[in-house]
């Protein structure tokens, strides 16, 4: 084994985050001796990773290879339709359980996220913190163990909502409708407030879709 091999190094959560920043895309093949040397890792644990992220779903197999999963359309929706109530949930649960540390660190993300809305990819980055933040805050390991799954299938999506044009100035707007009805511990508010941000996140995504399928004719 070579010197510089760090067998303490997590190999599912390495290639899992490989997918979430789109270094692997849907339908890129991963190679297991590929992975190994990149993460700098034995083959061994990044062949449990690969069958762990199968079971997942996160992968599937293309003849003998395994590939990075893609979402149809029918997927998606169920996808947004789980995280909407999921995540409805624990903004109705942050508005009541929220340290008034964890409402400031909120109404610090969306003031520090206005700097990045004309980067898309930092956008998303930021906007996942967001969301991770506003599931803590809902004090419910539960909920947060639900919804780490959610996102996690999130990671499929090729490209962000967030690259629309308008649409990172509009999402952190929602992000501040979000944070000043949790502010207010009023639940309902919070709860309708996640909604429709994700309502329009998802109508923003299916636009994208659209544009991207090939006209033939």
């Amino acid at each position: 084994m070579k010197e510089n091999k760090t067998p303490q190094k997590d190999a599912y959560q390495l290639i899992l985050d490989a997918i979430d920043t789109g270094i692997y895309k849907p339908g890129d093949r991963l190679v297991e001796s590929d992975l190994a040397e990149r993460f700098g890792v034995s083959r061994t644990p990044i062949r449990e990773a690969l069958q762990r992220l199968e079971t997942q779903q996160m992968l599937t197999r293309d003849g003998r290879s395994l590939i990075v999963a893609s979402l149809d359309h029918n997927q998606l929706a169920e996808l947004y339709a789980v995280r909407a109530e999921l995540e409805a949930l624990a903004a109705r649960l942050a508005a009541r359980h929220a340290t008034p540390e964890e409402m400031s660190v909120l109404r610090q993300l969306v003031e520090e996220d206005r700097r990045i809305v004309d980067d898309p990819l930092a956008l998303a980055r930021a906007n996942r913190r967001f969301h991770k933040q506003v599931h803590l805050a809902s004090h419910n390991r539960y909920l947060v163990q639900q919804l780490d799954m959610v996102h996690r299938t999130m990671a499929l999506l090729a490209t962000t909502s967030l690259a629309a044009e308008g649409r990172g100035e509009a999402a952190l707007d929602e992000h501040e409708a979000i944070v000043r009805a949790i502010e207010a511990r009023d639940e309902p508010a919070a709860a309708e407030a996640l909604r429709i941000h994700l309502s329009h996140a998802f109508e923003t995504r299916l636009k994208l879709d659209v544009e991207e399928v090939p006209l033939k004719g």
